[in-house]
């Protein structure tokens, strides 16, 4: 008897260290696939990376939002801080543009968020052929893209190939079909949807319809199933853009035959001349009367677009447009934290 109990309890002893390295070989499996996900094609996933963040309470804010855009990345904060000095709040959003096959910039964007600002990422794909999306060709770059976009603990406004009826785009409407256009959007918004990304705003992003972009825009829209925001574009200068009536309301008219989702004026100036301190005046108003959740501001100079005519976008082209531009900012109540919800 005491040999047999004696060889039980040697069975039960290799049976518990056997079983003690089986949990830590599992344990290791788990923590080397996890540390290997954030920079691998594949792995990356919300589930993956533990990210969690849900971006369905900011798709309708409760007011108007201020934003600022230009070319530099998020790192370059001094775009914030002379914004914000000028006019006289800090942006709800910063708006910044990527090009396609960038790595997406996980610290820049925490960066913003915690800092108050709603990073806003336009996706430009450059001379890659929107077909060639659409077909799978860049699969590896958009599932490394929603893993990273999925890692990182906060939100992100994205726009892909923003002005897409812009004949001076590569990807406009001389070079190619809305058909593709559409079904690249699709293929992109799917991937980033089977890997769980949930923090992701989809701004669909045209330039207003004016005498340089007669395209009709319906043929472009994706869906209500793949949009969040309507974000247009268009300035007021020399040629079209003399007042909101004219500029942004008969494409908002347009818009509203087929989609019912919150507007953004995604990217806006008014150019240097004798009406700015007017036109910034219209801006403002006819922005608040229209309903948009906010106005995004390019305060840079630009070339006039399809042209190579300068333009002087900035608040503080003179004290006037300044003044002009904190007054009615205020007064039409454009300034929204979206920390706040």
């Amino acid at each position: 008897m005491a040999i047999a109990r004696s060889r039980r309890g040697r069975r039960r002893s290799r049976l518990t260290a056997a079983a003690i390295v089986v949990v830590a070989l599992s344990f290791l499996v788990d923590a080397c696939a996890g540390a290997g996900s954030g920079g691998d094609a594949e792995p990356g996933t919300a589930s993956a990376s533990g990210a969690r963040f849900d971006v369905s309470p900011l798709l309708e804010p409760s007011g108007r939002a201020l934003g600022v855009v230009d070319d530099k990345t998020p790192w370059q904060y001094d775009i914030v801080d002379t914004f914000a000095e000028e006019a006289g709040r800090a942006p709800d959003i910063r708006e910044y543009y990527s090009s396609w096959g960038d790595d997406f910039d996980t610290e820049g964007n925490a960066f913003l968020w915690q800092h108050g600002q709603l990073p806003m990422m336009a996706l430009v794909p450059s001379d890659t052929s929107l077909a060639d999306i659409a077909t799978g060709q860049d699969d590896a770059y958009i599932r490394r893209l929603a893993g990273q976009i999925a890692a990182y603990d906060g939100p992100l406004a994205l726009s892909f190939a923003g002005e897409m009826n812009g004949p001076w785009n590569s990807w406009g409407p001389e070079d190619t079909k809305p058909a593709d256009f559409v079904a690249a959007w699709k293929h992109l918004h799917d991937l980033f949807a089977d890997r769980g990304v949930t923090n992701v705003i989809w701004a669909w992003t045209p330039h207003v319809v004016d005498s340089g972009t007669t395209a009709k825009l319906r043929p472009y829209y994706p869906g209500d199933a793949y949009v969040d925001w309507v974000g247009l574009i268009g300035y007021y200068g020399p040629i079209d853009g003399v007042a909101f009536s004219s500029l942004f309301t008969p494409t908002m008219r347009q818009i509203s035959g087929f989609s019912g989702k919150p507007v953004l004026i995604a990217e806006t100036g008014v150019a240097e001349s004798g009406r700015k301190e007017a036109d910034i005046r219209d801006l403002f108003k006819g922005a608040a009367k229209a309903g948009v959740i906010g106005l995004v501001w390019y305060d840079q100079r630009k070339d006039w677009p399809g042209s190579k005519q300068l333009m002087d976008w900035r608040i503080s082209t003179s004290v006037g447009a300044r003044a002009a531009f904190q007054v009615e900012r205020a007064r039409n109540g454009f300034g929204h934290s979206f920390k706040k919800g």
